[in-house]
């Protein structure tokens, strides 16, 4: 083989890649130019499906440090000792927009972090928000139709949009921090990041905590106007995106401080706002934040796809000392989310370079579509009499009682406390403008009736709140 020789997918020099064959100079072309057969089917099936939600998205390597010892609380080997350090990969998305839309719109941003530990990869998968819409995985699909484009007519539909919202009233408090500044970030870097839901650490001695995710920007928070950001989707829909390049490239090099709420076992059980909710946030002034260390992303991917667009990340994938919590849409996204990554990428996509952990895998899983790193032993099952390939009981999930009738059970109805309390809790100019934000969006419901409901739940959380709405869409409030 002559060196630096183009060559075919399986290796043979390639003698033309400029001219097809032919038959005569102005002939058809031929069927046996394979060459030019294989480069069209690549090309063909160089993209995977794109995400059914957070498609849109920026990732980059860096490095967790730990900076507080918090082993009393979880057994994570990871987190077991100040200064020990795990690499990461991070993703930004937005949720909504499709892989071509704008980063500046109004739409919440997914944070989705990979540490590559010791014990396995262990994946938080957040936003950048503390809560969500809905709070149980049935009612996902649904949620996500009305963000996507209509069916009938391939447009965003805003009349589905808030006619799901106004019936279902849990999605208040979101909708509150969506159409607030913090909407739309300035950059991904000057963003919070959130577990979102509620998480169980486990110590050695096997005592049980429950536990919030905190990723505190320490470059501060930074909104955009919605003109800027309309203005810049236009002249640099890619602007989120080139900034998190541009400035790791420039060696200004992004990070985060995580911080825990640690909620005793029994006390998370008794809390009078469901602690498993995630349409509602925990007091922090009652469960104060913990530092547990730094994450700083300092390397930027040499190929977008491979690292990226090839990601795949999962709230189902623990290590010894952190799992999962009842939360019901947390309970959902154990399936989901891998299901989506076996779909999209493929059965063995775990096997992806990004998605490698660094850790030994050894799970008797063999074959399937696009299997590299063949096993060549005949041993592919366990219990067995050949190897020393076992379970580890020190890794079984940790045991709590739970009790009750199978059915179909709501958490409560308290839609609307947590969202008056944050609308009281901002300065008087922003409210001003989360309440032009809403009645501009809202303003584009051709349906009273939905506008009257959801006006409703509005006025519910604060009086002020539904009636400067009222006004700014010229609408009486229905009592």
């Amino acid at each position: 083989m002559i060196e630096n020789s183009l060559t075919t997918a399986h290796g043979a020099p390639v003698g033309d890649n400029q001219n097809s064959q032919t038959a005569g100079k102005y002939g058809p072309v031929l069927i046996q130019d394979v060459h030019l057969l294989e480069k069209l089917a690549h090309f063909n099936r160089e993209r995977v499906p794109e995400r059914v939600v957070h498609a849109k998205g920026a990732g980059a390597h860096g490095v967790f440090k730990v900076t507080n010892d918090l082993s009393a609380y979880t057994k994570a080997d990871f987190l077991s000792e100040v200064g020990k350090e795990t690499p990461v990969f991070t993703r930004f998305s937005t949720v909504a927009g499709e892989l071509g839309s704008a980063d500046t719109l109004r739409d919440p941003r997914g944070f989705a972090v990979k540490f590559y530990t010791e014990e396995g990869n262990y994946d938080i998968v957040g936003n950048n928000t503390p809560i969500f819409f809905i709070r149980d995985a049935i009612k996902f699909p649904d949620f996500i139709h009305t963000q996507k484009r209509d069916p009938r007519t391939h447009l965003k539909n805003s009349n589905a949009v808030w006619d799901f919202w106004s019936l279902s009233p849990e999605s208040l408090h979101q909708v509150t921090i969506l159409m607030s500044d913090r909407g739309i970030p300035a950059t991904f870097r000057h963003m919070h990041g959130y577990g979102s839901h509620t998480f169980l650490w486990v110590n050695a001695q096997g005592e049980q905590v429950w536990v919030k995710y905190h990723f505190r920007t320490n470059q501060g928070v930074k909104n955009l106007h919605p003109d800027v950001a309309t203005e810049l989707a236009g002249i640099n829909p890619d602007y989120h995106t080139e900034d998190l390049y541009n400035a790791i490239e420039n060696g200004d090099a992004p990070s985060w401080t995580l911080h825990v709420q640690i909620i005793p076992f029994e006390e998370g059980l008794q809390m009078k706002d469901i602690l498993f909710d995630v349409t509602k946030t925990v007091s922090q002034k009652q469960y104060p934040l913990i530092e547990v260390g730094v994450m700083t992303l300092n390397r930027n991917p040499e190929n977008y796809f491979a690292e990226v667009e090839q990601a795949t990340f999962s709230p189902g994938n623990f290590v010894p000392g952190i799992e999962a919590s009842p939360d019901k849409l947390l309970q959902g996204r154990l399936f989901a989310y891998g299901d989506a990554h076996r779909y999209r990428v493929g059965a063995n996509s775990a096997q992806l370079p990004i998605n490698s952990p660094k850790a030994t895998v050894q799970n008797n899983q063999r074959d399937g579509a696009m299997r590299f790193g063949h096993d060549t032993g005949h041993i592919n099952y366990e219990p067995n009499s050949f190897n020393n390939v076992k379970e580890q009981a020190a890794a079984r999930v940790s045991n709590y009682d739970i009790d009750g009738s199978i059915g179909n059970y709501s958490y409560d109805d308290n839609y609307y406390s947590q969202a008056g309390d944050l609308y009281r809790l901002l300065p008087e100019d922003e409210q001003k403008r989360l309440v032009k934000n809403i009645v501009d969006a809202l303003g584009q419901v051709s349906y009273p009736e939905i506008q009257q409901r959801q006006l409703q739940h509005f006025y519910r959380a604060d009086q002020n709140y539904g009636q400067a709405i009222a006004d700014g869409l010229g609408l009486s409030i229905t009592k």
